[in-house]
């Protein structure tokens, strides 16, 4: 399969990638991932992305757009493409890519989480960044307050998750990236609408759900 995974900031599209990753042997497409890889590895993508996500904008279609079509020609067996495409320019760019090679996006998973929750979630996220895991001050602490679990140190809050950030994250988000759903239910796509806002096990069997009626008629 060949996934799309939309959603506001913080609406958890990283953990259910995570889920669908690990039942369908997909490759996860974190375009965020991906830029801070490049950033911490000080490369001319990293440095040219780092203002841009810093204060919390889109860095430009043109880098993402390239950065991600090139990512996707290595991977085998399917994948979900998590933070990409984010303008409805990304998913032309990205419909005109497959259409060169005979392929197509199957589904569009779209999470719904209000603006209020998306806000609570986000700036009580703390990370550790040596190895990237995430936890929250409220629902998934870690075992010693402000120490990563897997002894690595002191968790820390990312620059993007600040209220003031994830207030510009949000409207940019409603500007510009809700309207990708909109340009794919115009191309005919199978979007799957999924209510965000309840049990992560809840979210996940919901995604599952509608996931298997597309595998099983592959």
């Amino acid at each position: 399969m060949r996934l799309i995974l939309l959603g506001p900031p913080g609406a958890g599209k990283g953990t259910q990638c995570k889920h669908v990753v690990d039942k369908y042997g997909m490759k996860h497409m974190s375009s965020g991932d991906i830029l801070r890889a490049e950033r911490a590895a000080g490369s001319d993508l990293g440095k040219s992305a780092q203002g841009y996500m810093d204060s919390g904008k889109l860095v430009p279609d043109d880098v993402i757009i390239g950065m991600m079509i090139g990512a996707m020609k290595d991977a085998t067996g399917g994948y979900v493409l998590d933070g990409f495409p984010r303008t409805v320019a990304q998913g032309e760019a990205l419909d005109k890519a497959l259409s060169a090679v005979g392929e197509k996006i199957d589904a569009i998973v779209n999470l719904q989480v209000p603006d209020e929750v998306i806000d609570a979630r986000m700036t009580g996220r703390r990370s550790c960044p040596k190895c990237g895991q995430v936890y929250h001050i409220l629902n998934m602490k870690p075992a010693v307050e402000g120490q990563c679990d897997n002894g690595c140190g002191e968790l820390v809050q990312r620059a993007d998750d600040t209220s003031e950030v994830v207030a510009n994250r949000l409207k940019i988000y409603h500007e510009q990236t809700a309207a990708v759903v909109g340009y794919y239910e115009g191309t005919g796509s199978l979007i799957i609408n999924v209510d965000a806002n309840q049990a992560v096990d809840d979210v996940t069997a919901s995604v599952l759900g509608e996931l298997d009626k597309i595998d099983q008629a592959e």
